[in-house]
């Protein structure tokens, strides 16, 4: 603290200024009176008086029929107390929204009549065919899943078979029969062409190769090679008849199927649009809407795939066009199904038939989701195929690709699930029992089992838990793992509610499976799915248990390391169901369950997670141990993973956790237990700055509160207390980088310690203040971008300023120290070239050094004596405020002068005068001539060049002739009538 600079009067610093205004004297003020005066006349309203708030009533006026021309009457009347509308008057009695509606309630039984039968049937054939909603899950959801599940490190290969370039489109004027020829010709060319083999692709690389092929397709069809555009379909699906790396199946089939979504899209539009010319075809169109040459072309399409010679790529593609049934009859979709679904039959692998199934039911979900007896035997065909699996020719293909039977079961997983989620669908619970006895009939097929669990509602399948318990039971355990089986029931049972008698035994009956998984990531996969089930319906006694085993299985060899996604889920679910952090941190189990979280990225996630359950939902401020001990531990874990390399975000998301817990934290009356935890936190959380300034907030909140509870008068334990506060303040803000931070906390405790009659502390706050501003730089950095610092220091010294009034001069400092050191700060500070910052803080303390000479001050604090006692009114006192104010105003006319020099300066010239003939208007005392002629003076230089806004210039005289009529502000009159207005012309 520079002490030189406070003690050295401002008036001495300068005095270089050409003028010293000798006779400022501030005008006395009746602040009460004032007051009174400023508040508005109480009026009473009765209840039917016109109010504006009240609404208006519009009044329709119609003409009369009948009447002469000119004769009007109004239907309806309004009160003739009620003021007119203006609004209304102008439209003559009519307004145009009534008009447009009266029209439209004129022309609506015309248009009743107008709707044909034909439309209603439509709409009515629209509204039971649209029978897919949104709790429907679509495939697309699905897609991602299965690429990511099914996966192989062996190499693939790609065996496209692409035709030459003969048989080119024929001339125009060749006849139907060469046309036929030529097609057919093509398409012999996909087969007999020539062969592209492309050989140990990795899995990405096959991907890459599919897409480039779904590309080559979007090109072929928008250059009109639709012939071209049919082979890479063709190719496409015969890929889907190699079996020969097995375990990648289930993908390739989701990325082939998307070129056959893309082939049947690109042929519908193409006919709808030949059906749009010249108007366009609505959605819900019907054949007859379809033109000739549409139907023709269509018609070819189908033609052309008749033709295939291979069954496979023959399904396929004529499933991927199916909509185009559309285009040729009405009952074309409902006849193909039956014979597609026919067909599949004939194909001999059972894991290509199978999603051979599947793709048809997708197709038909999307066509006509009403038409289920084609689902209904698709998924009974699939059923028959099953005997196939046991088989010579599959169990030879498996020892061949060294596969195990329950991988090679859970291929089949996708396709069954979705053939069995279409049939599941909107179903009565009465299929559900119908498929339960299927099971049964089949041996109690795990593959089925678990589809079916998967596919029917939750409720279903929660009301016979019991009865699938026991099916499972009786499974095969070579076939399909039983922990699978238990995992599909456990995300049913995660969802809808068993009987409550039942879910005891539910428990344990499923816990005796999972527990016995000797493969950690098969039983941290169901463990994490019978959790929720777990804090669902039991204890902490049962969810501590749970914890106990996983701690169990995934401890040796640390197995945790491989599993922290579904460690991360068992949190989350815990989370959701304990809300209650004193329950949950009083498990044994919860806290070494945290342990194993070992990764740091990992690991602060979980805290994150943690304390954002935590403040959600603690409602109470806590001041339990168990809480608070655990909290700290979690808050400091995520305190200490920041680094020099971490984000400001990140930073920022972790202080407003941390803030978020100290907010909870309240040991009620022991405050100094409270001051305490602050002290502890400060050591703590020492790296994250929004964090120390949340303890420094909440310290002077302590201090407050301590004065409230003693109602103003401190003993001398509370005294002492609040003295700590302060100090522990005083201590912190120095450790805080952001400038701006420090300014507000020092004058913000400093505040605080007044209130608490700590003068001493008060003054060391202060002086810090003034001691720093020098250090504020010229521009800071605000949301990233560098903005100037001078705006939100000159509202800051505003601040300060205001906060001067009551504090009491030091006996060892002399007179206005306080005062005359910020002014001396100013006056050293680096301002930006060509800014009146520096004046306009002059300005701002003319109003503080006025309030000081009044013999009652604006506000004080209770129980500390500011200057009004300490001085009373002394002669002297009031001659050094008055003589630093004429220093002021020298200064700010300086100012003026040198900006009049310069005519791109004149706008702020004209600004900073209005400015300070505001302050001499509203604080000094006009009855002095100089005063009064400078105030003149001040007026005519802020409107000489016609930039002052003429509504405040006017406002402004209002408010100077109102105040001259007061008893003792008549002086004002005569200066009023020298204060003229000045147009910008």
């Amino acid at each position: 603290m520079r002490a030189r600079l406070l003690v050295l009067p401002f008036r001495q610093r300068l005095a270089h200024s050409s003028f010293i205004l000798s006779q400022w004297r501030s005008r006395g003020r009746n602040y009460d009176a004032e007051l009174q005066r400023c508040r508005p006349e109480a009026a009473l309203v009765e209840f039917g008086d016109y109010h504006p708030l009240k609404p208006i009533m519009v009044t329709d006026t119609k003409t009369r029929r009948g009447t002469r021309k000119g004769s009007t009457s109004s239907s309806s009347s309004s009160s003739s107390s009620a003021p007119a509308d203006p609004l209304s008057s102008m439209l003559d009695g009519t307004d145009p929204l009534s008009m447009f509606a009266a029209a439209s309630a004129s022309e609506a039984p015309a248009m009743s009549h107008s709707v044909s039968a034909g439309d209603l049937g439509r709409k009515k054939r629209e509204k039971e065919e649209e029978v897919v909603g949104p709790d429907f899950e679509p495939w697309s959801s699905k897609r991602g899943e299965i690429l990511a599940r099914f996966t192989t490190t062996e190499k693939l290969s790609i065996n496209l078979c692409m035709g030459s370039d003969k048989g080119k489109a024929p001339s125009p004027g060749s006849a139907v029969s060469e046309k036929v020829r030529t097609r057919l010709e093509e398409l012999d060319d996909l087969e007999e062409g020539s062969q592209r083999e492309l050989l140990n692709l990795s899995q990405q690389d096959y991907a890459n190769r599919i897409e480039e092929l779904n590309q080559s397709l979007k090109e072929a069809w928008a250059s009109d090679q639709k012939v071209r555009a049919l082979k890479i379909v063709i190719q496409c699906s015969k890929l889907l008849s190699d079996t020969s790396v097995i375990q990648f199946y289930p993908s390739k089939f989701v990325l082939i199927t998307d070129i056959l979504d893309t082939f049947g899209r690109l042929v519908y539009d193409r006919i709808w649009t030949m059906c749009s010319d010249p108007r366009p075809l609505p959605d819900s169109f019907t054949v007859d809407d379809v033109n000739d040459t549409a139907k023709e072309t269509c018609l070819n399409w189908f033609f052309k795939i008749a033709s295939i010679r291979e069954l496979l790529p023959r399904l396929y593609v004529e499933a991927a066009i199916l909509k185009c049934n559309r285009f040729l009859n009405k009952s074309g979709i409902q006849e193909t199904l039956p014979r597609l679904t026919a067909m599949i039959r004939g194909i001999g692998d059972p894991l290509v038939a199978a999603y051979t199934r599947a793709y048809l039911c997708r197709v038909g979900m999307e066509v006509a989701p009403h038409l289920k007896d084609s689902l209904n035997r698709n998924f009974f065909d699939l059923l028959g195929t099953f005997r196939q699996i046991s088989g010579d020719s599959v169990q030879n293909q498996l020892v061949l690709q060294r596969v195990e039977v329950p991988e090679y079961l859970t291929l089949y997983s996708p396709a069954i699930n979705w053939i069995l989620q279409c049939i599941a669908y909107r179903a009565p619970e009465l299929l559900l029992t119908e498929m339960m006895d299927r099971c049964k009939k089949l041996g109690n097929n795990a593959l089925l089992l678990n589809s079916v669990m998967r596919a029917f509602r939750p409720e279903f399948v929660a009301a016979r838990a019991t009865d699938f318990i026991g099916m499972i039971k009786d499974c095969d355990e070579a076939g399909f793992p039983k922990h699978l089986l238990f995992g599909s029931l456990g995300r049913s049972l995660a969802c809808a509610d068993p009987p409550e008698s039942e879910r005891l035994t539910i428990l344990n009956e499923a816990w005796k499976v999972v527990t016995k998984v000797r493969n950690p990531q098969d039983y941290v996969n169901c463990a994490e799915i019978w959790v929720e089930f777990t804090c669902r319906h039991f204890t902490k006694r049962e969810v501590n248990t749970v914890l106990a085993d996983i701690i169990k299985h995934m401890t040796p060899d640390r197995a945790f390391e491989d599993a922290y996604p579904q460690l991360q889920s068992v949190i989350r679910k815990i989370l959701t169901y304990f809300h209650d952090f004193s329950l949950l941190f009083s498990m044994e189990r919860f806290l070494p369950f945290l342990d194993m979280f070992q990764k740091d990225s990992v690991r602060v996630e979980v805290c994150r997670s943690i304390m954002e359950v935590f403040i959600k939902h603690q409602v109470e401020p806590t001041r339990d141990p168990v809480i608070l001990n655990a909290m700290l531990h979690i808050c400091k874990t995520m305190h200490d993973s920041v680094n020099a390399l971490t984000l400001d975000d990140e930073k920022r998301s972790l202080a407003l956790l941390i803030i978020g817990f100290i907010r909870m934290v309240s040991f009620g009356r022991d405050f100094e237990q409270q001051l305490s935890f602050c002290v502890e936190a400060r050591a703590t959380f020492c790296n994250l700055e929004p964090v120390l300034v949340q303890l420094i907030h909440t310290v002077n909140q302590l201090a407050m509160e301590t004065s409230t509870v003693m109602r103003g008068s401190h003993s001398r334990k509370t005294a002492a207390f609040v003295r700590a506060c302060a100090a522990y303040s005083f201590i912190t803000i120095p450790s805080l980088s952001s400038i701006f931070s420090r300014l507000s906390l020092y004058l913000l405790s400093g505040q605080v310690a007044l209130a608490n009659q700590c003068l001493s502390q008060a003054d060391a706050f202060l002086k810090a203040t003034v001691s720093i501003l020098p250090e504020v730089p010229r521009s800071i950095s605000v949301e990233g971008k560098l903005r100037s610092s001078e705006s939100f220091l000159l509202d800051f010294i505003n601040n300060f300023l205001a906060t001067l009034l009551v504090v009491p001069d030091h006996p060892e400092h002399g007179v206005l120290y306080l005062v005359r050191g910020l002014l001396n700060m100013v006056q050293d500070y680096t301002w930006e070239d060509n800014s009146d910052a520096k004046v306009r803080v002059y300005v701002s303390a003319l109003p503080l050094l006025a309030a000081m000479s009044q013999e009652t001050y604006l506000y004080s604090i209770p129980k500390v004596d500011s200057n009004e006692t300490l001085y009373g009114g002394d002669p002297k006192f009031l001659s050094e405020i008055n003589k630093l104010c004429e220093t002021l105003i020298g200064q700010i006319l300086d100012h003026l002068k040198a900006l009049g020099r310069d005519e791109q300066s004149t706008r702020r010239q004209c600004a900073l005068a209005f400015s300070l003939f505001g302050v001499l208007l509203a604080h000094g005392d006009l009855r002095n001539n100089k005063l009064s002629q400078l105030a003149v003076n001040l007026w005519n230089l802020s409107h000489k060049h016609g930039y002052c806004e003429t509504r405040i210039s006017v406002r402004t005289l209002e408010y100077i002739k109102h105040q001259a009529h007061l008893p003792d502000m008549t002086h004002l009159t005569d200066t009023v009538q020298r204060l003229a207005l000045q147009s910008r012309t």
